[in-house]
Order: structure tokens, then sequence, then C-alpha cells
């Protein structure tokens, strides 16, 4: 088995996680092998460990990856920010890792948490990030509504995160 560094940052300090080997090796081997993309992400599909609801889903480089499995809290990539983002630091509502799993090819995980404080997952206050639907066999338009679930915000997101 050989290692790699990760595809995201070139530091020796960064975690090293085994290269990607033979099909079977990926698919069947006891060995984690994380196929990170391209962008140097994989996805992290986030549930609460209770009830198996989808909570958030999350991208991870290598580096929350490794912080995630030896915290045993959520670490995550933000896209959008372009940072390293430990969930609840700023919020309080830590993960609390209960379970990981990775999927058949590697290029994905399940995690399974308990999250502190209200137990909300979303940034807009909510338990989590799916609160709306899409609405199925209807025509495809600019105006295609969504429809609200009724979760509503376990705490005010402005009084959190500010304006």
């Amino acid at each position: 088995m050989t290692t790699t560094e990760t595809t995201t940052n070139t530091s020796p300090a960064m975690p090293r996680f085994a290269a990607p080997g033979s099909h079977a090796e990926v698919e069947e081997g006891a060995i984690l092998m994380p196929r990170f993309g391209a962008d140097g992400l994989i996805a992290a599909v986030v549930t609460d460990f209770e009830t198996s609801e989808v909570v958030m889903l999350a991208w991870m480089n290598a580096e929350a990856l490794a912080k995630t499995i030896e915290t045993g809290e959520g670490w995550y990539w933000s896209r959008s920010r372009k940072e390293l983002w430990h969930k609840g630091a700023t919020s309080g509502h830590a993960q609390t890792v209960r379970e990981m799993r990775v999927d058949c090819d590697q290029d994905a995980v399940l995690i399974k948490v308990t999250t502190a404080g209200t137990g909300a997952n979303c940034h807009t206050g909510r338990k989590g990030c799916f609160y709306r639907t899409v609405p199925v066999g209807h025509k495809v338009s600019p105006t295609l509504a969504l429809d609200f679930t009724g979760d509503a915000p376990l705490f005010d997101p402005k009084a959190v995160y500010g304006g």
C-alpha cells in the first residue's frame, strides 16, 4: 500500500491517506482510500444519529476528513469561503460524530451525528438544510416554486452570525 499527499495542499503537515488502489481494494478492502475529486473534495452526507434524517450535505478536503476522524467532531471545507470550517465553532451547535461510513467507491462519506445546543445543523437555524421540497411531475420553468416543509428555525441566525 502506498500513501499520497492530499490534492488540496502539498505541505508535509497535511494528512496522508492511502492512495486509491485497485478496483477490488477500493470496493472490498479494509483500508480507507478516499477518492477526492479534481477539486480536492469529497461529498459528506450528514444525518441525525437518532432519526437518520439527512441534516446537511457538505464537502471535505483531506484536512477536514482527517480532523473529523481524529477529533470525533464535524469539520468541513466551505466552498464559498474557501476555508476549513468546524461545525458549531460560531453557533455552539457542534456535531459529535457517532458513526462514519464510506461509500462503495470511497468518493463520499456518510456521517451520523448528534448536535449540541438546539440541535440545529443549518446556518438558517433549522434542524437540517433540507427544509423545502421541489415539486416533482411539474413542468420546469423559471417560476417553479418550492414548498416549505414547516421546519421552523430553532435559533435566530442574525443573533448568532450577525447581520
